[in-house]
């Protein structure tokens, strides 16, 4: 959510920012932003003025009684009362008015940064940067659950009848490899300085949205039936949402967490055959990274946080290359994203394994998350970025490692994670 005063005194800037990201149907919602903008200083100020003119009758009331003049005291009073009727009729006009302005400012987008390309969807995404050579093989590469299933790593048809389709069981050192994953991961960003958090995985509507837009939160939470809880689609969500209408000394950011999590996503829209298996699933868990700092700082933040991911991978020997988000593929919150894919020597292209997103201060602006500062409080700035997502790194990993024999080579940094074992083989 952008300022109101920034819209105000800028609403050409506004207009063409709405435009670069190709939602033209929301350009009229700035100028009916701007009428409720003025009708709600218009109310308060007509407000003011009552309470101003109430307050002086009052004092009127008093000295009137003390001279004994109790009619004239008498006749003041009920001006008094009118007053407080038309306050009070005032104050019911301005939360309607507030309700209905905070509506539009909601599903305004945030304004992108110059560098973002301009484009109307992924396919305008510019590539920034390739780390490793892509594999290669001189054999067919299976598609990823006849690599698992032959390791006796998945069993989909059970976890159909428990909890229908997009729902798995992993198991054995598939299992184990999964979370040998997430653990490398944890210990790789704590050695980077973070603070581990594992929080909760429920949160609250006003958290939802605090965090995301209401068409991101369609496409993806799960609402819990009877209570004011959603499952958590990221830990950025819970994570984010533990600052909420918290006022923060400078003198301890920036605020550096990585978080795990179990991720629940409702996936509408998810389609084609490499989407499927356990590419796009209802449920996964996560290693985030979370950065809440000076707005001065989130830049460098953003270019520090997908390089870490860009280095994880890298360290696990699984080529991969980062993908700048062109303005029509950025979430309306968003004011720079970079993706991290992952080659599939399976594809022969890179799919995403992860992204790392600058929100500005438009999600601490929507939780009430301020800076105290020596001149005033001031909002913070939130940045989010995936270290790793199993079991969708799983099929990166295992297809970077294939043998023909479709026997797996364990990465040597999950060596320790996985009891020393240094290989997977089919089962027999």
């Amino acid at each position: 959510m952008i300022d109101i005063k920034f819209l105000r005194e800028n609403p050409d800037i506004v207009k063409q920012n709405i435009k670069n990201k190709f939602q033209d149907n929301k350009l009229p919602l700035v100028d009916e932003a701007i009428k409720l903008d003025s009708e709600t200083r218009q109310i308060k100020g007509e407000v003011e003025n009552l309470r101003s003119i109430r307050n002086k009758a009052s004092q009127e009331i008093g000295k009137l009684m003390r001279e004994g003049k109790k009619a004239e005291a008498d006749v003041c009073k009920k001006e008094v009362s009118e007053i407080n009727d038309k306050i009070t009729s005032l104050d019911e006009a301005l939360v309607k008015v507030e309700a209905e302005l905070k509506k539009i400012m909601m599903v305004i987008p945030n304004i992108i940064d110059k560098s973002v390309p301009i484009g109307p969807n992924d396919t305008y995404n510019v590539e920034r940067k390739r780390f490793l050579e892509p594999t290669n093989y001189d054999f067919e590469v299976p598609y990823h659950l006849d690599i698992i299933e032959k390791l006796g790593g998945i069993d989909l048809d059970s976890a159909r009848r428990v909890a229908g389709n997009g729902f798995y069981y992993l198991m054995g050192n598939i299992a184990r490899l999964h979370s040998a994953v997430l653990a490398y991961a944890r210990d790789f960003m704590i050695n980077k300085g973070f603070t581990y958090v594992v929080p909760p995985f429920m949160i609250r509507s006003n958290v939802v949205d605090g965090v995301m837009s209401f068409n991101e939160m369609d496409q993806m939470m799960y609402k819990i039936e009877g209570e004011d809880l959603y499952l958590i689609g990221t830990s950025e969500h819970s994570m984010i949402g533990k600052f909420i209408g918290q006022i923060l000394d400078k003198s301890k950011l920036p605020y550096t967490y990585t978080s795990y999590s179990p991720c629940f996503r409702k996936e509408k829209g998810a389609h084609g055959i490499e989407e499927r298996g356990i590419y796009r699933i209802h449920q996964f868990e996560k290693q985030e990274m979370i950065v809440v700092c000076e707005p001065e700082d989130s830049m460098a933040w953003f270019e520090k946080m997908y390089n870490y991911t860009v280095e994880l991978f890298v360290s696990m020997g699984i080529p991969c290359r980062t993908l700048e988000c062109c303005s029509g593929d950025l979430a309306d919150l968003k004011v720079k994203s970079i993706d991290v894919e992952a080659w599939s020597p399976r594809q022969k292209k890179y799919f995403e394994v992860g992204s790392c997103s600058n929100l500005g201060d438009a999600q601490a602006r929507r939780l009430g998350i301020r800076i105290k500062g020596e001149k005033g409080n001031y909002f913070a700035h939130t940045l989010n970025n995936t270290v790793v997502a199993p079991p969708r790194m799983l099929i990166a990993l295992l297809e970077n490692h294939l043998h023909a024999d479709g026997s797996i080579d364990i990465p040597e940094v999950l060596w320790p994670y996985m009891g020393g074992t240094k290989k997977l083989e089919p089962v027999k």
